[in-house]
């Protein structure tokens, strides 16, 4: 990877190297935007098969945060740390690393506030607020706002709800027939949410008893991993891994819609463009997930529930405007995200710029 020319694609801000090999830290901050304010984006802690990958990895979820701020409209840019999980980590070793990490945030005074990511865990925000205040979603007995995964699936429900308005003139879920991939976290109380709703379910998880659970509390169906996509069904709910939508799971959806939590749902820009041809509504993942980080930077702001709630729930008005805009200027959803937000951040849209970022493996 040539990185100043990936930072260049990607309209790249910061790039933030911080190594300390006599305890194994190896830690990435990209600030991609702080037109808006300070960046707020998670800390992934997992091992990658080389330092071009976890740079890769932090750009590309650096600008996601960006995107996901500005569709918000909150007062945060985007960023992302990534931190290379050494091998046969001690638990001893572990708080060397977020405690040296936690020093590493303080010195960007400021200007990046981290929290939770893949193989992060509340007790590791914990060791990270001891060496800094730029620092969210820690131990709610201290004062943080907590998991935000529930907000997190209200959010998707009401991207859902907006995609039913859209698509079939809907006012209500009732009846609806939604199919689940990944119910161990946000899929679960999105499983709620639905259920609540009067939604019909059909759900997969690798983790067996994530998916039993569902069928107990909520009369799913369970079908195997690699069945999801086939489901005949009104809604594919993606809520695990991000680049699901590819060449080879597209032309096995049955769905009138795709919304769902997970990040980087298409594999490519182009996919975008396939499932509009085929009729199918896309929900733009950026926007219909951001209830975790509207959580957080209220949390930020002083946590206040209420709001964070209420600026969840518009998510549905956000996802009707690309929605009808996507039908009026006859583009695909996705394009037609990238286009708000880059009019809000630069005044024009980047040429080229919805070809230009990879997604998630």
């Amino acid at each position: 990877m040539d990185l100043f020319k990936y930072a260049h694609q990607l309209h790249y801000g910061t790039i933030h190297l911080c190594v300390e090999p006599e305890i194994g830290l190896h830690a990435i901050v990209a600030l991609h935007n702080l037109k808006f304010g300070p960046a707020i984006g998670g800390t992934r802690f997992v091992e990658y098969p080389s330092s071009n990958d976890a740079l890769r990895d932090a750009l590309r979820l650096g600008r996601g945060m960006t995107y996901k701020a500005a569709i918000s409209n909150l007062a945060h840019g985007g960023g992302k740390a990534v931190i290379v999980r050494p091998p046969n980590l001690s638990e001893e070793q572990r708080v060397e690393i977020f405690a040296a990490f936690g020093r590493f945030v303080d010195s960007l005074g400021g200007r990046y506030i981290t929290c939770e990511d893949s193989g992060t865990r509340v007790s590791d925000m914990n060791v990270v607020r001891q060496h800094t205040r730029h620092v969210l979603g820690y131990d709610p007995a201290s004062g943080s706002s907590g998991d935000p995964s529930p907000l997190t699936a209200l959010g998707v429900r009401r991207g859902i709800e907006a995609a039913a308005k859209f698509k079939w003139g809907r006012d209500d879920l009732s009846g609806l027939h939604v199919a689940i991939q990944g119910v161990g976290h946000v899929g679960y109380y999105l499983a709620r949410e639905l259920h609540a709703a009067g939604a019909k379910l059909t759900v997969t998880d690798i983790n067996q008893q994530a998916a039993a659970r569902c069928a107990e509390e909520f009369s799913a169906t369970v079908v195997a991993p690699e069945a999801i996509f086939s489901v005949d069904c009104d809604v594919f709910a993606p809520c695990a891994l991000g680049a699901v939508i590819d060449d080879h799971t597209l032309p096995q959806l049955s769905c009138a819609v795709v919304a769902g939590a997970a990040n980087n749902q298409l594999a490519e820009d182009r996919h975008g463009v396939i499932l509009r041809e085929r009729g199918i509504v896309y929900a733009p993942d950026y926007a219909i997930n951001a209830g975790g980080l509207i959580n957080v930077a209220e949390e930020f702001a002083g946590f206040d529930a209420d709001r964070a709630r209420i600026k969840t729930e518009a998510i549905f008005e956000t996802l009707l405007e690309i929605f009808e805009r996507s039908r009026v200027e006859n583009l695909p959803t996705n394009v037609v995200a990238d286009r708000i937000v880059e009019e809000k951040l630069y005044g024009r849209t980047l040429t080229g710029s919805h070809a230009s970022v990879a997604v998630e493996a």
